[in-house]
């Protein structure tokens, strides 16, 4: 299985975790196109930081200070994938959570309403999908001391927001030697939404590729940048894993449009998946079964939102419920359609190594098909069969070998 290794050992910010990922092959258009749908197109360069060579993203983002809903709605309209979409809005959410235990109750956010905020989360969600990898690990991350300046004066370091968003994750911290804030409100809740595995769960690994990506500041002492790793565990290491939240609740009085509606405000809010399944309720009553699944730091949220939606009384909890995930990938395959050469991606799933199921992303076949008149269906299928051909080809040359 490949696995995302971030090493924060100077701290991290959003820029500098979006220019780690590029550096470690995230695809540069994707990235730079969801970032300028949000703010503007973004500058790319390479930098140096006590001699090493990092890649440095900047946004170009005027000031600018937005409520949640701002936020949200931007990150909506991004031209990115569905998956980073959501992710990003997670990320924010978990901003907004802590900014609400720091403030109470806010009419906007602080620190990290801005719009270059938009633009890195947005940026490093994207990057983080068309990687494709297994997991993410964040190794310790360093946080700083002393003090900096805030919108309602000094703050300590590191910063409220950030101490709250981290108190919610097993990531581990340490404060250095360095004075000066080393990892943002949205450096920290990037790193506690990738994190999907922990330290003793790789094993032994080897590194197929490492990106840095540069901070604004050029210290003469510590190379200010956040390295990540790409790696790919032996066949000892733990699969992976994480545990969710099981909520679900029987509705009789709600029409199916109502239940459509509702999944998709669940989806948009931060569930991992939702469905509904008729079901026959007590004296005979036509109803359904609906069920979400999500992280456990999004429960209550997710719980009031259904009682909201659906109107229940009651939403019963099923916590901690470990599951196992497949290895996935994203892969892209060139087809000819209509005479024109076009790049797709898909999905694989696979399990001991071998890939066992393959699926065409939708969005971009949809977008493709629309730009070609063509069925997306046709779209679709010639993505998924062109995608089994290089893997079938690519598995048969690993077999000769």
């Amino acid at each position: 299985m490949q696995v995302l290794l971030f090493d924060p050992f100077h701290g991290a910010a959003g820029d500098m975790i979006t220019g780690a990922l590029l550096g470690c092959g995230a695809d540069r258009e994707l990235v730079a196109r969801a970032m300028r749908s949000v703010v503007a197109e973004p500058v790319i360069s390479t930098v140096t930081r006590c001699g090493i060579h990092a890649i440095k993203v900047e946004t170009r983002a005027s000031p600018s200070r937005r409520t949640l809903e701002e936020v949200l709605a931007r990150c909506a309209e991004a031209d990115a994938s569905r998956e980073a979409k959501v992710m990003a809005a997670r990320v924010f959410n978990r901003i907004g959570r802590a900014e609400e235990r720091v403030h109470g109750t806010r009419t906007h956010f602080h620190d990290v309403g801005a719009d270059d905020a938009v633009a890195d989360v947005v940026g490093a969600c994207t990057a983080l999908h068309s990687l494709g990898v297994g997991g993410v690990v964040v190794l310790p991350v360093t946080l700083g001391w002393g003090t900096v300046q805030g919108t309602h004066g000094n703050y300590p370091v590191p910063a409220p927001a950030t101490v709250h968003i981290l108190e919610d994750t097993n990531i581990a911290i340490r404060l250095g030697d360095e004075e000066g804030e080393l990892c943002t409100p949205t450096g920290a809740a990037l790193l506690a939404e990738f994190v999907s595995l922990g330290n003793d769960d790789l094993g032994a690994y080897t590194i197929r590729a490492v990106g840095y990506g540069a901070g604004t500041r050029d210290p003469k002492k510590t190379p200010n940048v956040l390295r990540a790793m790409v790696v790919e565990t032996g066949e000892g290491a733990m699969p992976q894993q994480d545990c969710v939240d099981v909520l679900e609740t029987n509705v009789d009085d709600v029409s199916g449009e109502v239940i459509a509606s509702a999944m998709e405000r669940l989806m948009d809010a931060g569930a991992r998946d939702a469905s509904a399944t008729p079901t026959l309720m007590k004296k005979g009553r036509a109803g359904h079964l609906v069920q979400v699944i999500c992280t456990p730091d999004t429960t209550t949220a997710l719980a009031m939102l259904m009682a909201r939606e659906l109107g229940t009384l009651g939403i019963r909890c099923t916590p901690a419920v470990h599951r196992f995930i497949a290895e996935r990938t994203v892969e892209q395959v060139e087809i000819i359609l209509n005479g024109q050469r076009r790049l797709l991606p898909f999905k694989c799933g696979r399990m001991g190594g071998r890939v066992y199921t393959l699926k065409a992303e939708f969005e971009p076949a949809r977008q493709c098909a629309a730009e070609l008149d063509l069925p997306v269906r046709d779209v679709l299928q010639a993505v998924t069969e062109a995608g089994w051909a290089l893997v079938r080809q690519r598995e048969g040359e690993a077999d000769e070998k």
